[in-house]
């Protein structure tokens, strides 16, 4: 990056959305500023000008221009920064790249499932998600990890790519998750134990560490979304 360039992330401190632009800027070692937006009682002007359609986070704001979504945020990093030497998509093998994306935008999904697991859906929710994880389960192994993980694979970052980032954003706080649900473990280890093995590994490294919200601060905000927002999407 030359002396010339900024950047700044809006995000809210429990969004997986925004939480998987930053892991991705420091896994880059990107340098930027963040802006914590506070979405339940006031956004900022900065960021109802940067995001006038959905006004939501993340947004990244490069050298004043903005980009929204975060996986579009994502691939922009990947494009932009590439003398990092660290790719987060396959460069070349665009059938792999592609298939990379699908599994992202599954697990995507997947995490909108345990926010919509409310009131009389809330079943059908549980039971779709626990469907859901086992066809990734299967897709782990038949397009990645074709004989597991390997030990100590994420010790070097430069492991932890796009799929990782996804995962580990929105699924890496389970635990805090299937407390939400309370009928069930998102991620089971008995059921799926790759996708177990996958997120539990990911969480030990330094940079996800560093950017994952605390268990109980998440449990109290979900716990609020089932008392007060009920039926509705939460900004997030």
């Amino acid at each position: 990056m030359s002396g010339e360039e900024e950047v700044v992330l809006h995000g809210m401190w429990a969004s997986p959305y925004a939480k998987r632009v930053e892991i991705a800027l420091r896994l880059k070692g990107i340098p930027y500023q963040y802006v914590e937006e506070d979405l339940l009682n006031g956004k900022s002007e900065a960021l109802l000008r940067h995001n006038p359609v959905h006004q939501k986070v993340p947004v990244l704001v490069h050298n004043g221009k903005p980009v929204i979504e975060s996986c579009i945020i994502l691939e922009y990093i990947d494009e932009t920064w590439k003398s990092s030497g660290h790719a987060l998509l396959p460069q070349e093998d665009t059938y792999r790249r592609a298939r990379v994306r699908f599994w992202a935008d599954f697990i995507q999904r997947q995490f909108v499932l345990t926010i919509t697991a409310l009131g009389e859906a809330r079943e059908e929710a549980i039971k779709e998600l626990r469907k859901n994880m086992e066809l990734l389960e299967e897709g782990l192994r038949a397009n990645f990890f074709p004989e597991g993980i390997p030990q100590h694979h994420f010790d070097d970052q430069k492991n932890v790519r796009f799929l990782d980032i996804t995962m580990c954003a929105f699924f890496g706080l389970h635990k805090a998750q299937s407390e939400f649900v309370r009928t069930t473990e998102i991620i089971d280890l008995q059921r799926t134990p790759l996708v177990f093995s996958w997120v539990e590994s990911l969480k030990e490294v330094p940079v996800v560490k560093e950017v994952l919200p605390p268990h109980d601060e998440v449990v109290n905000l979900l716990r609020g979304f089932r008392q007060n927002a009920v039926g509705s999407s939460p900004q997030v």
